[in-house]
């Protein structure tokens, strides 16, 4: 099984995840040449791809979908409430009659792939994560979430390899030149997982079988790569686990290029 973020980020998130015989994106809030390109880099043909599961409808996840379906006529998978708002949105008629509705908590059967959508705390319709099952490895896209909750962590036990949301750094969104209504939006339970609260997420869900974690969505404005990357090591060394964060696989996803595929 490999997965690979071919971006992430506030300025668009796509991701690939796949077998030795299927392959999927979560996402496509980059532009179709950058999808395509990112895809191509890692020996996968866009017609190779079976699908395009879509997290939420801010676009920023996804402002290259109408472009990439109209090319390739690719299914899309998404929630009902998030499927209604993609068709209410401008340039949706390119993909309309290629979405199709997933229940939440319910595993999705495609070729060789379990995929499970489970519910996220952000304000959009309905957001969702993803778990992805291959046989017995199992990987996770995790992002956009002002909360986790039980059942969260319930959902991301014993992952082999996920992208989980490390948004921003709190001082920094405090004291940057956002407006207060979005400083309030981004703290607030359906906003974004800074990085202390990724760290302590990540102490509960923690295995000895972890191949990599993949820190995503970073701010431009709010968060620095290795201020996520240390903020998060240190919650996890000083958290009520047996960890370290330093001897761990954790990596930032590349805000503007594909990140190093891990295989697993």
């Amino acid at each position: 099984m490999r997965i690979c973020s071919i971006a992430s980020g506030s300025s668009g998130n796509c991701t690939y995840i796949g077998s030795d015989t299927t392959h999927i994106l979560i996402d496509a809030g980059i532009s179709c040449r950058r999808i395509v390109t990112g895809v191509e880099s890692l020996g996968v043909s866009m017609k190779e791809i079976s699908g395009i599961f879509i997290t939420h409808e801010h676009s920023d996840h996804i402002c290259g979908l109408s472009v990439l379906s109209k090319k390739y006529g690719l299914p899309i998978y998404t929630l009902p409430g998030t499927k209604r708002a993609l068709l209410a949105q401008q340039g949706a008629a390119n993909y309309k009659d290629l979405v199709h509705e997933l229940s939440a908590d319910e595993r999705f059967i495609l070729k060789d792939l379990r995929i499970l959508p489970f519910h996220t705390s952000h304000d959009a319709a309905e957001p969702a994560a993803y778990v992805v099952q291959a046989e017995h490895k199992r990987a996770a896209v995790c992002t956009d979430l002002g909360e986790y909750t039980e059942y969260t962590v319930e959902n991301l036990k014993n992952l082999d390899a996920m992208v989980l949301e490390s948004n921003h750094d709190v001082h920094m969104l405090e004291v940057g030149p956002y407006p207060y209504y979005l400083k309030k939006r981004i703290l607030g339970k359906q906003g974004h997982l800074s990085n202390e609260s990724c760290g302590s997420l990540l102490c509960r869900i923690l295995n000895d079988h972890l191949k990599g974690i993949f820190l995503g969505h970073l701010s431009k404005e709010n968060n620095l790569p290795i201020l996520a990357l240390e903020s998060v090591r240190t919650e996890i060394t000083t958290g009520e686990n047996p960890y370290v964060g330093s001897e761990l696989p954790i990596f930032v996803a590349k805000r503007d290029a594909v990140s190093e595929a891990l295989e697993f």
